[in-house]
This record gives C-alpha cells, sequence and structure tokens, in this order.
C-alpha cells in the first residue's frame, strides 16, 4: 500500500497496528473510518468476542475528539446494530444511522450484485455531562432526505430491519414474478408518516414487448376504496386492461400534500425503479397511468375521533362522473367506506370552480374547501350510493301487495345508523312508513345530522343504545311493538373476527329467537352479511335458517356483501319471476311526478341474481 500510494498520496501514513490498543494519543482524530472492520470483527455474540468489540469501540472513543465521528460502514446485521448503538448511546453519544443509495445502473443491471442495503453508521461524541441521560438516534433513509428523529434503539432497530426487508422484497421481485399479493408503504422522509400505498400486480399471461415491461398506475384521490382499485381482483382486472406485465398502483393518503401528477411522478420515479421486473431495457421510460389524467380530489371536512368508533373523517371526493360524494371513513380500516351520499350538482359546481381559481396556490389537497355544511342544501337524499343499501330496499318488494306500500303503514326497524341514508331514504320515499334507528355511538348521530343531511322526526327516531340490548328489551315486554322490516346494517369493531358484519352476537340463534319475536308474520329481516370465513359463513346462514325458514340470498357483484331475505313462512316462496314483477310494481309506484329518483335504480336488477338457500 505504501509504494502504490507513494507518489499520488506521500502524506497519507499506512501503519500496522492492534485496533484494541493503538498506540494513538488521546483525542488525535476529528474522524475515524471503519470499512467494514466491525461486521468483520463482530461475527457471532460470544463472551470473548464481544469483549474484543468493547476494547476496539473504546479505542475508537478514547482517540476522537469532543464532536468527532466514528463513520462505520456495515451491513446492519441486527446483532452488530444492537452492539455498536448500545454502546455509544450508552456513551452519551449521537446516533446516526444512513442507508447508502444504490446506483442508477445497479438498479438497472441485469443482476443486482447484492440484496442486502449498506448501511453507514455516523456516531458523534459527545462531551459527557454528569447525571444526563439525553440519548439522540437518527435514522436517514434517503440520500437527499432529512434524518428522522426515532425515540429508542429499538425504534431504531425497527426501522433498519424495515429498510432490509424492503431491499430483500425488491431483489424478489426483479428475480421473478408472480410472488403473490405484495403491498408496501412508502413513508415521508421528514415525518415517517405514510405517503403511498402501493401494490405489485403482475401479470403472467401478457406477452412481452420492448414497450409492457412495466408501469405505474396513480389511484385519483378518494378512489382508492372503489373494487377496481381496493381489491386484489379488481387490480388484477386493472393490470390485465393495461396490458403490462407488471402494474404497481399507488394509492395516495389523505393528510399529505401532493402538488400534481408531475410532482408525484418526479418524487416516484427512483423509488419504483426499484421495483421493476428483470428485462427491461436500459434507459427506457416508465410510463405513469392514471384515470383522466389527474390525481383527483379529496377534501377533508371534517375529523374527529369517538370513544367506541376511533378516528374517522368526513370527506369530500370525486367520482369518475364528475359527481362529488361524501363520505364516511373509520380510520382503523381506511378503504372501506362506511357511509356515503351524493353532493347536489350545484354544490359540486361551485367547489370546482373554487378549486380552478385556487389552483395556482398550491393549496394542501384536503385542505377544505368552502362547501356549504349546512346538509340540507348539499346532500341529494333521492340517491343511494352503496350496492347493500340498494338491494336492501329492494327487499322491501318481498312485503304483500307492493303497489300500496306508499299507502300502508309501515313499521321499519333499521339497527346501524352510519351516515343515515338508508334510514333516510325510506323515511322520504314511504310516506307512512315509521322508523326505529338504533345506533351505538352518540357520535354517529352527530355525523349523520351535521353531514349527511340526516333528521330525525315525528316518523323517524334514533335511538342510542346497543342493538341487542334494544332488540331484548322489546322482545321482553308485553304488548311488544311488531315490525314489518327489521334491517340489520351494522359493522363489528374487532377486527380480528372473519365476519366484520354484523358482530357474531347478531347471529347467535337465541338473539335470532328475539328477532323473530318483533317480526309480523308477514314481514321480512333484511341483514347485511360481510364474512371471509367461509365456514362461519355457512354457520350463519344455517342458523339463520333455523330460525327463519324462508331464506334469500343477494351477493353484491365485486363486494363481499351479501344481503340475506328472511321470512318465516316457507309458503310464502316466489320464484324470481314473481319477485321481479313485484319489484317492478313497487318501482313504478315509487317513481312518482315530481319525486325524486335516481334513473339507474332498477328495483328488479336488485333482485335478479336472488337465490334461494
Amino acid at each position: 500500500m505504501k509504494e502504490r500510494n507513494a507518489s499520488r498520496r506521500p502524506q497519507m501514513s499506512f501503519l500496522k497496528m492492534d485496533m484494541t490498543q493503538m498506540e494513538f494519543p488521546d483525542a488525535s482524530f476529528q474522524v475515524v473510518l471503519d470499512k467494514g472492520t466491525l461486521d468483520a470483527v463482530l461475527t457471532d455474540e460470544e463472551e470473548k468476542t464481544l469483549h474484543q468489540v468493547d476494547r476496539m469501540l473504546a479505542e475508537v472513543g478514547r482517540v476522537l475528539q469532543v464532536g468527532g465521528r466514528y463513520l462505520c460502514i456495515s451491513l446492519a446485521q441486527a446483532h452488530i446494530l444492537k452492539k455498536a448503538v448500545g454502546h455509544f448511546s450508552r456513551e452519551g453519544w449521537m446516533v446516526r444511522v444512513h442507508q447508502v443509495a444504490n446506483s442508477q445502473d445497479q438498479v438497472l443491471e441485469a443482476e443486482p450484485r447484492f440484496s442486502l442495503p449498506v448501511f453507514a453508521f455516523i456516531m458523534t461524541k459527545f462531551r459527557p455531562v454528569p447525571g444526563s441521560a439525553l440519548q439522540i438516534f437518527e435514522l436517514c433513509a434517503q440520500e437527499q432526505g432529512k434524518p428522522v428523529r426515532l425515540e429508542s434503539a429499538e425504534r431504531l432497530a425497527e426501522a433498519v430491519r424495515e429498510r432490509q426487508q424492503y431491499a430483500w422484497l425488491c431483489s424478489q421481485l426483479y428475480r421473478k414474478a408472480g410472488l403473490g399479493s405484495v403491498s408496501l408503504d412508502l413513508c415521508d422522509g421528514d415525518t415517517g408518516e405514510p405517503r403511498y400505498t402501493l401494490h405489485v400486480v403482475d401479470s403472467p399471461t401478457v406477452k412481452p414487448s420492448r414497450d409492457n415491461h412495466f408501469a405505474i398506475f396513480i389511484i385519483p384521490q378518494g378512489r382508492e376504496t372503489e373494487w377496481l382499485f381496493g381489491m386484489e381482483e379488481g387490480r388484477k382486472q386493472l393490470a390485465a386492461s393495461a396490458g403490462f406485465r407488471r402494474l404497481i398502483t399507488v394509492a395516495l393518503h389523505r393528510g399529505q400534500r401532493y402538488e400534481g401528477m408531475d410532482s408525484i411522478q418526479a418524487e416516484l420515479s427512483a423509488r419504483v425503479m426499484e421495483l421493476a421486473p428483470a428485462g427491461m431495457p436500459a434507459q427506457q421510460q416508465v410510463p405513469f397511468l392514471s384515470v383522466g389524467g389527474d390525481i383527483g380530489v379529496r377534501t377533508v371536512q371534517h375529523q374527529d375521533c369517538s370513544p367506541l368508533s376511533g378516528s374517522y373523517v368526513v370527506e369530500d371526493v370525486q367520482g369518475d362522473d364528475k359527481h362529488y360524494f361524501r363520505r364516511l371513513i373509520f380510520l382503523s380500516n381506511r378503504n372501506v367506506v362506511q357511509s356515503e351520499a351524493r353532493l347536489l350538482k350545484d354544490v359540486s359546481h361551485r367547489a370546482q370552480k373554487k378549486r380552478k381559481k385556487d389552483r395556482k396556490k398550491q393549496r394542501p389537497a384536503d385542505a377544505p374547501e368552502d362547501l356549504p355544511t349546512a346538509p340540507g342544501q348539499s346532500i341529494d337524499k333521492s340517491y343511494l350510493c352503496c350496492e347493500h343499501h340498494k338491494a336492501m330496499v329492494a327487499g322491501l318488494a318481498l312485503l304483500r301487495n307492493p303497489e300500496l306500500l306508499l299507502e300502508t303503514p309501515l313499521a321499519l326497524l333499521v339497527v346501524g345508523l352510519g351516515g343515515g341514508s338508508l334510514p333516510l331514504f325510506v323515511h322520504d320515499h314511504f310516506p307512512k312508513s315509521c322508523i326505529d334507528a338504533v345506533e351505538i355511538d352518540p357520535s354517529m348521530l352527530e355525523v349523520a345530522s351535521r353531514w349527511f343531511g340526516f333528521s330525525q322526526s315525528d316518523r323517524m327516531k334514533v335511538h342510542i343504545a346497543d342493538g341487542l340490548d334494544y332488540i331484548t328489551s322489546l322482545a321482553g315486554r308485553e304488548g311488544q311493538p311488531h315490525y314489518n322490516v327489521v334491517m340489520f346494517d351494522v359493522d363489528s369493531k374487532d377486527p380480528t373476527l372473519g365476519m366484520s358484519c354484523p358482530p357474531p352476537a347478531f347471529v347467535d340463534q337465541p338473539f335470532l329467537q328475539k328477532v323473530k319475536s318483533i317480526l309480523t308474520p308477514e314481514g321480512v329481516f333484511i341483514l347485511n352479511l360481510v364474512c371471509r370465513d367461509l365456514g362461519l359463513k355457512d354457520s350463519v346462514l344455517t342458523g339463520l335458517k333455523a330460525v327463519f325458514p324462508l331464506l334469500y340470498v343477494r351477493r353484491i357483484e365485486g363486494e363481499v356483501n351479501e344481503i340475506l331475505f328472511c321470512q318465516l313462512h316457507p309458503e310464502q316462496k316466489l320464484a324470481t319471476p314473481e319477485l321481479l314483477e313485484m319489484a317492478q310494481a313497487l318501482e313504478q309506484t315509487l317513481r312518482k311526478p315530481g319525486k325524486g329518483w335516481d334513473d339507474t335504480y332498477i328495483l328488479s336488477d336488485m333482485l335478479k341474481t336472488v337465490k334461494i338457500v
């Protein structure tokens, strides 16, 4: 080494020395550079090895000046990171870990050299402060990003492990396609908050060509809950129709600021190339796709936290038909729309004009716009957004003489209020109906009233109670009320169950007997069932059939929801033609001149695929 560098670096010294007992005086250097020595020495966690490493690191601390830095290049295996971070944090040093970025050439080379990322530990020596327990841990995961302060050594180790897992995933995605469902969050480099959610979708049946290797699809804000974007089968269909071997869908998170498609493309271009498949031609441009070429509109109108339902938001989003929709989202299940209502066109038009006016101001994507908060002025109450609500209303055709229902007093019990769209629609379209709505969470009544146009009347009463307790109380009374219709549209708060709607207690046989006792003999019990566990679903259907001998099932296309229509007397069974005829009769009655009705809502279409269990 001396001979090789004698002419080019005459002032550089090459010394042979024991790193655990160096001959330099104290505080001799401002930087100590370790290019893999710690990794080479700390091969295991035997006592002898750990003692040797302690001596080495103690010598590093001795020869460094206050303010000096120990810069160690490492693969950051768990035991190495634990030792280095633990040693220097106990000494009161600032600990920072940088991920060393790969060159773009290495990202695109035919065979990546190494699947594990390289890290640089930067330990800064502080002057000891007696009695101080201050510890500083930082991670810098991007070449130009700001370091993120972390609260503990454990959290730093977890963050490094996440980066290693990401690198391993990238190498696997490069080497082979068809790994199954792959999703990941990309977080803001400054705050650590999730900014993008990516799903990798491979289409092995697509014949490869020069231009169809890889593409990125930006999902417009607010549309990530739609089947095409939010469900695995939908994303597969999207990828197949796009015609690329690999498509990455990108969902934008609420609470983040996005300037537009160009800025998103600039921000993601380098990162998504790490997820590219093998065989891409060098320097090939990767297309960024979207619906209509923009990133959509999301306006958060209200955000709060309920003791029962947790954190939630009310937001307005633009649909593919340029209508605006108001949605209630529980953040514990942020890809599921809890309630939805369409805004009136004049409100949408004003919002659009204002957005164009403010576009140059580069306001945050979810900054509230000046939409009216008076619900009666903004909500289209004649429109049902949710397909399962449309099917539930169509189930009223099972009541006899549907052509007379508008003049017939109807008693309905609806368990689960949400935004109130379902009971409000029935109230407004069936003028003789009287509705009891039961909602366990008082916050939801406030949300429905303020943001979704819901209001109580002499025919619409809301009871703040547990639906189980409310029905049990009714079933135990003498002269108990009898309902023509009982509807369950209530979600489970326990995400670990295979059934998210309703909670299992609502379909226990003893409780179903109580439901039966408050239903009129000719009445119908309508239940929204969301169950991914096939064994559990079979058990639920068997239990329902034991109490309600006549059971119809209507699957909601593209969703997990199934609507169950339950009646007491099997002799009331209707063949499909009769059922459709009754639905048509009811719709004809509801389509009165001057009465608001959604022309796309065909009641009989809701019942065409009904099957008898």
